[in-house]
């Protein structure tokens, strides 16, 4: 027993000298021989679950603490929750922690990053906020990392306003998430700014370590390149972004969210031009753990893009089993729907796309405006103008905008159908009549209804529009002007009586100068004046009269065959088959069949140019080489190689949205 003792001493003393160097493969076999002295020695678990976890042997240490859990009890919470994590069994890490009897520092550390990845941002903010204001340590760093990813992940994902925090930007992981916070605010600018700080930070930092090496610092950067990138992508600067997206690929960085983000931005940058390309670059997306990596919008957009290449590529059956699978997924989502009507669009089958989005806007009504813009789409691409007009007035949220409103009265008025286009306006500017009397927007319809009314000659109607204006500006002369007119069909009284508001001649004249007006440099006609002699005008004499200038006649153009001595012949203005000396064409001449033989060959002159033909010719002897005979070559001269054409570009295509990388917390990366 005692040499028992003494051995276990030993293995202890060995297990704590392989702690403090860091080798825990070697402590886990002195532990092995200690559990097989006593099975259900706690320490030693205890021990042997920690070297697992350092190991990274996280399946291994969970299948311990199951094993052994009526000894350990609630001695390995953490541990347990933390290899749940590990292992992406997120929804059991979180059960685990919220089981926990003592909710420690280390506990709530993980409940931050366990939140996060479940994308409960405004939890995961409180916790990170309440540990920062109650704890201090070396790790306060990282917590405020974590918490300004937290910010910059609401910002993006939620659309929630950005919120001072007071957090420091000393690191460039810090600096970094704040231009994540800023893209999501639409502040391009500032969080160009702010990744330009970053780089400056990252190049600082690392290089004053000497182990890290050029490419260390740009696999280290690349991250904050892709950033870069997406907003040059987002302000239309598709070439450099390509050309940045293009490097970070290059330098192959282990983070695989971070390659299929940036191999996502590519293909959306490639549309359906570059397709080989684009097929390279998806299988980036297909890595093992990118779905524990990324957000579930980032990976929603992917797969959304993934189903559009496959349209452009002409991959109908994959096309459709992607949208079909995203709609099982996302059910109230329009996209998936979308990309199934354009795939029946390619296919020219518009009545079934039109069918389907029929369908999907009256099981989700919440969705519904976009749908149906497409709907008009796809019936005004048919021809059926009409049926377009009657679903976009369907759309409640959009009918009464300025903009449907333009839309509407475009195409009514393209059918000849006013009465619809005026019922248009007058729904409208009883919505803002109720809504907004009197504003811009209110005075605006009422006086385009007006217009609209005199052009198509319904002045009678347009007179309450034009009454209601002028009402809210008497000075405005060109209403009331218009006001009068249509008053002067219906009742010439009121016509007159609105007359007397006219302004007078002498204030419309303004006091201008003719004579300035009319020599001044923007003039197009200048009346000219004769010189006014100063004094009394002089009576003049008889006979005296004012001595008019004569225009010189130009002589016509004579043809150049003209011959003065002959005389014209008096019917040359006839036609040549109307004159009395027509006979008609000369028939019973054959001409020179001239181009009916090969190209340049003539019948008459190719006996004439046949040397071989003339007597006095001798006849050529073959040169070395040549072969005799009586073969010919084609005339014509030498052959001109066919032009070939110039490749065309095509147009433009449906765009696909960008994704964008941000830097996640530490503890979970």
């Amino acid at each position: 027993m005692a040499s028992g003792g003494v051995a276990v001493a030993s293995l202890w003393t060995e297990v704590n000298r392989c702690g403090q160097n860091g080798d825990y493969t070697r402590a886990l076999k002195a532990l092995s021989k200690i559990l097989h002295e006593n099975r259900d020695d706690v320490t030693a678990i205890q021990c042997k679950i920690v070297c697992l976890v350092q190991n990274g042997s996280f399946k291994e240490a969970l299948n311990v603490m199951n094993t052994h859990s009526k000894v350990l009890g609630s001695e390995v919470v953490f541990e347990k929750a933390y290899c749940e994590y590990r292992l992406n069994r997120v929804e059991s890490a979180l059960k685990t922690i919220e089981s926990a009897p003592d909710q420690t520092d280390k506990l709530k550390e993980l409940y931050g990053q366990v939140l996060y990845r479940l994308e409960r941002y405004d939890e995961c903010r409180t916790v990170y906020t309440d540990l920062i204001r109650n704890s201090q340590d070396e790790y306060e760093e990282e917590r405020k990392t974590n918490l300004a990813a937290v910010v910059a992940a609401m910002s993006q994902w939620e659309k929630a306003p950005m919120e001072d925090l007071g957090l420091p930007e000393s690191t460039y992981e810090l600096c970094y998430n704040t231009a994540c916070a800023l893209i999501g605010q639409g502040q391009l600018t500032e969080a160009f700014n702010k990744l330009r700080q970053a780089e400056e930070l990252c190049r600082v930092s690392l290089a004053e370590d000497s182990d890290v090496t050029e490419e260390d610092i740009e696999s280290e950067l690349a991250v904050i390149h892709s950033q870069m990138a997406y907003i040059m992508q987002l302000e239309g600067r598709t070439d450099e972004a390509l050309q940045l997206y293009n490097q970070v690929i290059k330098l192959k960085p282990s983070d695989v969210g971070l390659l299929a983000v940036t191999a996502n931005n590519i293909i959306t940058i490639n549309k359906d031009q570059n397709v080989f390309d684009s097929k390279k670059k998806v299988k980036l997306t297909n890595a093992e753990g990118v779905e524990h990596k990324l957000a579930k919008k980032q990976l929603q957009a992917i797969e959304f893009n993934k189903a559009l290449l496959a349209m452009y590529t002409n991959q109908a059956d994959q096309c459709r089993k992607l949208a079909s699978s995203l709609q099982s997924q996302n059910p109230g989502h329009p996209r998936p729907v979308l990309i199934q009507a354009a795939q029946l669009c390619r296919e020219k089958q518009h009545s079934k796309a039109v069918e389907l989005l029929q369908q999907f806007s009256e099981q989700n009504p919440e969705s519904a405006s976009g749908i149906k813009l497409t709907m008009a789409q796809l019936y005004l691409v048919q021809g059926h103008v009409t049926k377009a007009c009657d679903v976009l007035r369907s759309i409640e949220e959009f009918k009464n905008k300025a903009g449907m409103v333009s839309a509407l009265v475009t195409m009514y008025s393209h059918e000849e159908d006013i009465d619809s286009a005026i019922d248009v306006f007058k729904q409208a500017i009883e919505y803002y009549q109720a809504e907004q009397p009197g504003s811009a927007a209110h005075l605006a319809l009422v006086r385009e209804a007006a217009n609209f009314k005199l052009k198509h000659g319904r002045k009678k109607e347009a007179i309450s529009d034009l009454e209601q204006l002028w009402k809210k500006n008497t000075n405005d002369v060109h209403t009331l002007a218009q006001l009068i007119s249509a008053y002067s069909l219906v009742d010439t009284d009121k016509a007159k009586s609105l007359s007397k508001h006219l302004p007078s001649a002498d204030t419309m004249s303004f006091n201008l100068d003719v004579d300035e007006l009319e020599n001044s440099h923007g003039a197009t006609y200048v009346r000219k004046k004769a010189g006014k002699v100063v004094g009394e005008n002089l009576p003049k004499e008889p006979g005296q009269g004012e001595v008019k200038k004569k225009k010189k006649k130009k002589k016509g153009k004579l043809p150049k065959n003209y011959d003065p001595k002959a005389t014209p012949d008096p019917e040359r203005w006839l036609p040549m088959k109307e004159r009395s000396y027509y006979r008609g064409k000369k028939k019973g001449k054959k001409k020179e069949q001239i181009g009916k033989g090969t190209q340049g060959a003539t019948t008459g002159a190719s006996a004439e140019l046949d040397a071989s033909k003339t007597a006095s010719s001798p006849p050529t002897s073959p040169r070395p080489g040549s072969v005799t005979g009586s073969s010919t070559a084609p005339s014509g001269g030498s052959v001109i190689p066919p032009r070939q054409q110039k490749p065309s570009s095509s147009g433009a295509t449906r765009k696909k949205a960008p994704q964008k990388k941000k830097k996640g917390s530490k503890g979970g990366r």
